[in-house]
């Protein structure tokens, strides 16, 4: 998947405000820590991709480590990107149905969300899929964070967050 690194690097720049930055040595070091990565090609243009990362890395996230310390299981959707032109297709809704299927196992999926900058369309996207807020972390003064959270199982009686 190496190859695919300028690709992901690319469209991680064009929605870097949504998202963090990435340059060729963090995408080596998230890509060590991943538990699942997918890619969605289109005529061998790079048109999405998505990271997600399970419980006991040492991923220095903030957003992950909040999940770590409330959570003991859960499968943290580290960042999803859809490039422009490709978007409105359901490749979002496809890639979470892969995402969620591989926290099958995990009982919960959970990621974050911009509140400030806001980004409206990623929390209808998400709570039309079930998420809910479980608090909110702050990044400096503009940048402010909801963190979701799926449970996949809801009546598995797993309670590990306040």
């Amino acid at each position: 998947m190496r190859a695919d690194w300028p690709q992901m690097l690319a469209l991680n720049l064009a929605s870097v405000r949504e998202l963090s930055p990435l340059d060729e040595q963090r995408v080596e070091w998230i890509m060590s820590l991943t538990h699942r990565g997918l890619v969605v090609e289109d005529e061998g243009e790079m048109a999405a991709f998505a990271l997600a990362i399970a419980p006991g890395t040492p991923y220095d996230s903030q957003n992950y480590r909040w999940f770590a310390r409330r959570f003991g299981r859960f499968l943290y959707l580290d960042r999803i990107v859809v490039a422009a032109q490709f978007r409105r297709r359901g490749i979002a809704t496809r890639l979470y149905d892969a995402m969620e299927a591989a926290a099958d196992s995990f009982d919960r999926m959970v990621c974050d969300v911009n509140i400030l900058p806001p980004n409206q369309a990623s929390l209808a996207f998400h709570t039309a899929r079930g998420y809910r807020e479980v608090g909110r972390l702050r990044h400096g003064p503009e940048k402010t964070v909801a963190l979701l959270s799926n449970e996949l199982h809801p009546d598995t009686g797993e309670k590990d967050f306040p």
